[in-house]
C-alpha cells in the first residue's frame, strides 16, 4: 500500500533530548514553511536535560491547519530505545527513515510502510572530523535525507539554515555539510517508493511568520508598559520572562547614558515573586510575574491580599500537567478553576485566555490595563503548547492607544474632590479610586489593608462592613464582565453548537470540517475570559446541545458554566475532554461529537 500526499503530511522526528536535534528540526520547518506551505511544529519532549526520548511533529496542511495530527506519515527513527514503540505508530502506506543498524523484527517488521534504511552513525564519522559534535550532526543528515526523498530545493535549505544560525558563518558551512552528505546518500543508495512529495504554494503563508506564545506575551508586556518583573524560573514560563529580559535590554536602556529603566528580579520562589509584583504595583510600576501551576499554589496567599487590599498585578500562568510536580513538559488547560479562585475566601479574578500568538501578545497589554483599571490581580492563563511551540501567526500590530491606568486622583483631583476613602465606591460599579505614593498632596496619603476594612481604610470588624466590602468586591467582578475580551462566534443557526477556549480552539478548526464532511454542522463560541461574558447563556441557549471541549480530566470550564448558567440552560451542555498532556488534536474533539450524534436518542417507555 503506497499512500499519496503532496503537502499534506506529518513527519515524526524521534531524537534523543541534548543531541541537537532542535536545531534540525527547526530548519526542517523553515525549509517546508519557505516553499508557502502551511507548517505547525509541536516539540514533545521530556523533563531532563539530556538522555531521554524527546519527539518532534512537523504538521503540513494545505488547509493551514494548526493543531497536532495524530496520524504519523513520515517518521524519522533515531532512538534506539523508543524504536519498537516508535514504528506502530506510523500510518498503513507511511514511511519510516531508520538508523539501518536497527532490526526489523517483531513489532517494527511491517508489510504495510516504506523503509529507508539510512547509515546515520556510520555516514557522520565519514563526513564529521570531531567526534564531540557528531552526535549534534547526525540529525542535520535526516534534514538532507527529507530533502531528496521530499523534493526540496537545496537552496530553501541553506536559507533555512542561516536563519536558524545567524551571524555564525562557520555553523552554517558544518551542519550543510552534514545536510548535503544525507542527500547524497539519499540520492545515491535509496530508491524513492512512496507517494510523499512537497510542492511550492502560493498564497497560503503570505504576510505570516512564526513566534511562540510566551515571546508574544513578553512583548506584550513591553507594549502593555511594564517596568518591573519578578520570578522564579519553572517550565515552561522561564522563556516569557527572559524574552521579556532580552526585550528590556534592547528596548529600555538609555542609549546616551545607559541607565536601564527597568527592574527585573529573580526571587528566592514564586511566594516572594508575586510579594515583590504587588509592592511594585502599590508604588504605581506596573509590574508582572510569570509562572506555572506549582507556582501558582506558592502565590494563592498573596493572590488573595491582592485581591482584598485592591493591589494591581499580572501573573502569566503557562499550564502544564499536574497536580503535583506531574508532567513538566506537558500542556493541559487544568488550572482554570483553580486560578479563578485563588486563594481562601470568596474571591474571584479576572483571568485572560489567549488561543493564538496574536492573543497571547494583545491580551498581555490588555492585563496591565485591566488590573490597573480594576485594581486587582490579572490573570492570562497560556499553555505549554501555546507558550513554548512556534506557531504561524500575522505580524503584531504595534498599540494605537495609550495606557488606562484607572481610578488615580492627582494632585488637582484631590484639590477638587477634598475629602475621598481609598475603598469608597462613588461610582456604583465596585472601583473605588487611588492615589499613586509620592503625590504632592497633604490628602494622598491611605492605608492598604489586608484585613478587615471600612471604606476610608479604618481597621474593622463589624458585619455589616465585612458584607458590604465583599459585595462591592463582586459587584467591582460583575463591572468586568463587560471590559475582558468578548467571546468569538461563528453561528448560522445550527442545533449543535462547539464551546472551547485557549489552544483548543486549533483543533475545533480541524474537527468542525471532519464533523461537516459527516454531515453534522455546528456553531462555534470561544470563551476568551473570565468572568463569563452574558453573551455566553445567550449563544447557548440558542441551541440545543452545546459541547464545552477542554483540556483537563474535571472538565473545569464545563463546571464554571454549570454554576454560572440558568437552571433550564445546564442540561443542553455536553463535556469533551482530553488530558493526556500532549496537545488536542482534532479527532479528540470530532470523535465524541460524532458518536453522540449518531447515537440515536433513547425513548424511556
Amino acid at each position: 500500500m503506497i499512500a499519496r500526499a503532496t503537502n499534506d503530511l506529518t513527519i515524526r522526528v524521534a531524537t534523543v533530548n541534548g543531541s541537537g536535534s532542535q536545531s534540525s528540526n527547526l530548519v526542517l520547518t523553515n525549509a517546508i514553511f519557505r516553499l508557502g506551505i502551511p507548517v505547525a511544529p509541536k516539540n514533545v519532549f521530556p523533563s531532563n536535560i539530556e538522555g531521554l526520548p524527546t519527539w518532534f511533529d512537523v504538521r503540513l496542511s494545505p488547509q493551514g491547519y494548526q493543531c497536532r495530527s495524530r496520524e504519523v506519515d513520515i517518521l524519522v527513527a533515531l532512538n534506539a530505545t523508543t524504536w519498537h514503540n516508535d514504528v506502530p505508530g506510523v500510518k498503513p502506506g507511511g514511511v519510516i527513515v531508520h538508523e539501518a543498524s536497527y532490526p526489523l523484527s517483531g513489532p517494527t517488521k511491517r508489510d504495510d510502510v516504506t523503509y529507508y534504511a539510512v547509515p546515520f552513525a556510520e555516514l557522520v564519522k565519514a563526513h564529521v572530523e570531531q567526534g564531540a559534535m557528531r552526535k549534534y550532526l547526525v540529525n542535520m543528515i535526516y534534514v538532507g535525507v527529507l530533502t531528496e526523498l521530499l523534493g526540496i530545493d537545496i537552496a530553501l535549505v541553506e536559507d533555512a539554515m542561516r536563519a536558524q544560525f545567524r551571524g555564525k558563518a562557520a555553523a552554517v558551512v558544518s551542519n550543510m555539510d552534514a545536510v548535503r552528505a544525507g542527500v547524497e546518500y539519499a540520492r545515491t543508495h535509496l530508491e524513492k517508493r512512496d507517494g510523499y512529495r512537497l510542492e511550492p504554494m502560493t498564497g497560503k503563508t503570505d504576510g505570516l511568520m512564526f513566534m511562540d506564545g510566551n515571546r508574544a506575551a513578553a512583548l506584550g508586556a513591553l507594549m502593555g508598559g511594564c517596568t518591573v518583573a519578578a520570578w522564579y524560573p519553572i517550565t515552561p514560563s522561564s522563556s516569557l520572562c527572559e524574552s521579556f529580559i532580552q526585550l528590556c535590554e534592547r528596548y529600555r536602556v538609555d542609549p546616551q547614558t545607559n541607565q536601564r529603566k527597568f527592574a527585573v528580579i529573580q526571587a528566592e520562589d514564586e511566594l516572594a515573586a508575586i510579594g515583590m509584583v504587588f509592592g511594585a504595583t502599590w508604588a504605581g510600576a506596573r509590574a508582572m510575574t510569570s509562572t506555572s501551576g506549582p507556582g501558582l499554589s506558592l502565590m494563592a496567599e498573596f493572590a488573595g491580599l491582592g485581591y482584598f487590599a485592591e493591589l494591581p498585578g499580572v501573573i502569566f500562568d503557562v499550564q502544564r500537567a499536574g497536580p503535583s510536580t506531574g508532567l513538566p513538559t506537558r500542556t493541559m488547560q487544568a488550572d482554570l478553576a483553580f486560578v479563578h479562585t485563588l486563594s481562601h475566601g470568596d474571591t474571584k479574578h479576572i483571568v485572560l485566555l489567549p488561543g493564538t500568538v496574536r492573543e497571547s501578545y494583545e491580551f498581555s497589554m490588555a492585563a496591565f490595563d485591566l488590573a490597573d483599571r480594576f485594581q486587582t490581580p490579572v490573570f492570562v492563563l497560556s499553555d505549554l503548547d501555546l507558550g513554548m511551540n512556534l506557531w504561524l501567526t500575522p505580524p503584531l500590530e504595534y498599540p494605537e492607544r495609550g495606557f488606562d491606568r484607572g481610578k488615580v486622583l492627582s494632585a488637582e483631583d484631590l484639590d477638587r474632590v477634598g475629602s475621598w476613602g481609598r475603598y469608597r465606591d462613588v461610582d456604583r460599579d465596585g472601583i473605588a479610586y487611588r492615589t499613586l505614593p509620592g503625590t504632592p498632596h497633604v490628602n494622598a496619603g491611605f492605608f492598604t489593608r489586608g484585613s478587615g476594612h471600612d471604606e476610608d481604610a479604618r481597621y474593622t470588624e463589624s458585619p455589616e462592613v465585612w458584607q458590604r466590602t465583599l459585595d462591592r468586591l463582586a459587584r467591582k467582578y460583575e463591572t468586568a464582565r463587560a471590559a475582558v475580551p468578548a467571546p468569538v462566534v461563528e453561528q448560522a443557526g445550527h442545533a449543535v453548537a462547539i464551546l472551547a477556549f485557549g489552544t483548543t480552539h486549533h483543533a475545533v478548526v480541524e474537527a468542525r470540517a471532519s464533523l461537516r464532511e459527516n454531515g453534522i454542522e455546528t456553531d462555534y463560541l470561544r470563551v476568551r475570559a473570565l468572568p463569563l461574558s452574558p453573551e455566553i447563556a445567550a449563544f447557548i441557549g440558542r441551541h440545543e446541545r452545546v459541547y464545552v471541549v477542554e483540556q483537563n480530566r474535571d472538565g473545569q470550564l464545563f463546571g464554571i458554566l454549570r454554576a454560572e448558567l440558568p437552571t433550564h440552560l445546564i442540561a443542553r451542555l455536553r463535556s469533551v475532554r482530553h488530558y493526556n498532556g500532549v496537545p488536542i488534536d482534532a479527532s479528540a474533539v470530532a470523535d465524541p461529537i460524532l458518536a453522540a450524534e449518531q447515537t440515536p436518542a433513547v425513548i424511556a417507555e
